[in-house]
């Protein structure tokens, strides 16, 4: 791994090769969660870069390919991209880069903003200061600045004319410094419940949580509970395929929602449909149903096979009846969402009737040729010829747009300030259908993961493929910017999944272990701002899981563009081991109790989680298990004697954490009292901790092993409200929030 590659074993293209590694973002090094550096050897270098299409077989290749490389920027007056934050008070400043020949002359400007209207300025180069200069051979650059008119925040066209007649377009993006914040979190603190929607049990689903039981747990929370929101797991789009396309953190497409959320019973074709109403009423269908509300887990493929051929009913009412108002309002979804939302159910028909037609095709990378490129003239034709097959999956999609958005509007009128709090993953599914539409956005060669941790000694694979920065870049980050409305919409919150991927993702070459990777940079600030954008018009705030080693500088972005943190109570230590006060809690943060990859605070106290890796045989060898619960008990030690401190514990308690084996209801308490103290704004509560359940929704790097994504709450949406363990419980979370004054007014 550590020999000079490339393939001439020409030593002295290794530094040539650092140069390029350099120039295309891969960073020479790294350092791990236990402090220690790696570099990046030669051999991943290469890799990556020819992943990126960089030819680096000999010096020659590779000293070639870096003249091109330093002259792109130079190349054009201006990027294609161009983003820019406004503060709205100071101009702003446009870099133009021309030939020095020509770098004295006139250049005219138009803008053609978002909003119709229109900009022209001519600017005299010969007064502007040189910024800059770079030599190309016998030409020489100069890079000056002009100051462009006030411009409002948002998606605008730049032409610019050179002194030579070239006409140069750009896009520019209009930023706000910083992202959206709530006012009554800017002095105020609010709390809300962590759920996963696929797990709610009803005495009315249909053995997975839908968006009528969401609407009923935010009527709960708000009247029983005084809490803010719900935050949700991802609800991407996902096949619904035990064990291995369950999960919402790789989905099919981030850009659509997955539709086993639907509630058939209220969709009105469905309640119209005299032959969908005779089976909902029969004896042996509610028998169905009424086995997979009962069944320990989520039950994915029965559960949508069900909700499948109802929705293909309404659909078949819906043009039955060509109701004006309803085909006016779906024509108006299915433009709104344009090329993605074609892209997308054309992928749904092309899999329905190719896995019809072989049964053994379960992935777009094993179809005929012909239907592997989205922008071939099978496809085409078949979209053509399948008109109502594709209609279908949009008609769905809109159906989904519409109950969320329901829920959303629900949850205002209740007079909760934020209501719903989506989850955006930080991946999509390589054999899934934004894959498949956009290919030429991801790189092919290598994926995504993450270096040795303490949970994963060797590394982990990820297994998806890592986005092409440049291309986003180039393409006006499009793709990104869909991502983001698409998911924050309906909804006041938006959590980003492993933030740092704003920054930079750990790469791992193809045929290369998760261990032999490296980091590769993105283009950060212009992606912070247009998330600050989004959040301002769409009005949402922004969390940022940033667990793990985050570097310094990370943070300090994340901090100033108003993201919030995430503080998660397990990891929240001191430099000797030791936990962190309430008080040492950061202010711009949302604290949480647990996440759904880490084990619940009753599973924590018993060992829970350590005992499923077990059992899994994620662990390597015993004595990997006996370290693990060895660093436990510590750990509880640590935790108990921070709750005593704090005086959240009765004197009378058990100082000894051995002598507790379980979560008591003191303990439980002394917990919660802890989180709802601290000064961050937000605070999150996983459903499970709230009642006490000892299993968690993921143990990582598991699949069959262990029942991922899967896992049902342990009451009824009904039976919070009158349960008596659910009275209790949530008494004293509600005491909590009204005396720390998180509580809804």
């Amino acid at each position: 791994m550590d020999q000079p590659v490339p393939e001439s074993g020409d030593e002295s293209a290794v530094p040539l090769l650092g140069q390029a590694a350099d120039l295309h973002g891969i960073e020479a090094e790294y350092w791990d969660i236990w402090g220690a550096h790696h570099q990046t050897s030669p051999a991943v270098q290469t890799a990556i870069l020819r992943s990126l299409g960089v030819p680096c077989q000999t010096p020659d290749e590779l000293q070639s390919h870096l003249a091109i490389r330093r002259k792109e920027p130079w190349a054009r007056p201006i990027p294609r991209t161009l983003v820019v934050a406004s503060d709205r008070t100071s101009p702003l400043r446009l870099p133009i880069r021309l030939p020095a020949d020509q770098a004295a002359s006139e250049i005219e400007i138009r803008i053609h903003c978002e909003d119709g209207t229109s900009r022209r300025q001519i600017h005299a180069l010969a007064d502007r200061d040189i910024d800059q200069r770079h030599a190309d051979g016998t030409v020489e650059y100069h890079q000056k600045h002009v100051l462009l008119p006030d411009l409002p925040w948002g998606y605008h066209h730049l032409v610019l004319r050179s002194p030579a007649g070239h006409i140069y377009e750009a896009r520019l993006i209009v930023t706000p410094a910083a992202a959206w914040v709530p006012e009554h979190l800017e002095t105020g603190r609010i709390a809300g419940l962590a759920i996963s929607l696929y797990g709610v049990r009803s005495e009315r689903n249909w053995g997975a949580g839908d968006f009528t039981d969401l609407s009923n747990l935010l009527a709960w929370v708000n009247e029983d509970v005084h809490c803010s929101f719900l935050a949700l797991n991802p609800l991407h789009s996902i096949d619904n395929r035990q064990p291995y396309n369950i999960s919402p953190y790789l989905p099919k497409s981030a850009l659509f929602r997955n539709p086993l959320y639907l509630d058939i019973d209220s969709i009105p074709e469905i309640q119209r449909s005299p032959l969908a109403q005779r089976i909902l009423a029969s004896p042996g269908f509610q028998q169905q149903l009424a086995d997979l509300r009962h069944a320990e887990f989520v039950e994915y493929e029965a559960v949508w096979k069900r909700k499948d051929f109802f929705l293909r009913l309404a659909y078949r009412q819906f043009l039955r009846e060509a109701d004006p108002a309803r085909q006016s309002a779906f024509l108006e979804f299915c433009a709104a969402q344009g090329d993605k939302l074609d892209k997308y159910a054309t992928h749904c028909a092309l899999w329905d009737w190719l896995h019809r037609r072989d049964p053994n095709l379960w992935i777009w990378p094993h179809w005929p040729a012909a239907y592997q490129d989205p922008e071939s003239p099978e496809v085409r034709d078949f979209a053509q010829h399948h008109a109502r097959r594709v209609r279908y999956h949009a008609f769905v999609q809109w159906l989904v747009d519409l109950q969320l958005e329901a829920v959303q509007q629900r949850s205002a009128e209740l007079g909760l300030s934020v209501g719903l709090y989506h989850d955006l993953a930080l991946a999509v599914d390589k054999c899934g259908a934004d894959l498949w539409a956009y290919r030429d956005q991801y790189v092919a060669g290598c994926r995504v993961g993450s270096p040795p941790d303490g949970f994963a000694p060797e590394g982990q694979d990820w297994a998806f493929p890592p986005p092409n920065v440049d291309k986003w870049r180039d393409d006006g980050y499009r793709l990104f910017i869909d991502c983001i409305r698409a998911n924050s919409r309906h909804g006041g919150a938006l959590r980003i999944d492993h933030v740092m991927r704003l920054f930079r993702l750990y790469w791992i070459p193809d045929g290369m272990e998760a261990k032999n990777g490296a980091y590769v940079r993105d283009h950060y600030q212009d992606l912070l701002r247009i998330l600050a954008l989004e959040s301002h018009r769409n009005r949402f705030f922004i969390v940022g899981e940033d667990l793990g080693t985050v570097a310094d500088h990370i943070r300090h972005e994340l901090e100033r563009h108003r993201i919030l943190s995430y503080k998660v109570f397990y990891f929240e230590k001191r430099p000797d081991g030791q936990f962190r006060t309430p008080a040492e809690y950061d202010r711009q943060a949302l604290v949480s109790s647990t996440t759904h990859d880490l084990p619940t605070l009753a599973g924590f106290w018993t060992n829970r989680d350590i005992e499923a890796r077990r059992a899994a045989g994620l662990l390597p060898d015993d004595a990997s298990y006996q370290r693990q619960l060895s660093e436990r008990r510590v750990d509880k030690q640590r935790m108990l004697d921070m709750l005593h401190q704090q005086g959240l514990l009765p004197n009378w308690y058990a100082r000894s954490a051995e002598a507790i084996p379980e979560l008591t209801g003191e303990l439980h308490n002394a917990v919660i009292g802890f989180l709802v103290r601290t000064p961050s704004m937000v605070l999150v509560l996983n459903q499970e901790d709230l009642t006490k359940e000892s299993e968690q929704q993921n143990l990582p790097a598991s699949t069959y092993q262990y029942p991922n994504w899967r896992r049902k709450m342990k009451y009824t949406v009904e039976e919070l409200h009158a349960h008596p363990a659910c009275r209790d419980f949530t008494a004293m979370f509600r005491h909590w929030l009204t005396q720390t004054g998180r509580a809804l007014p």
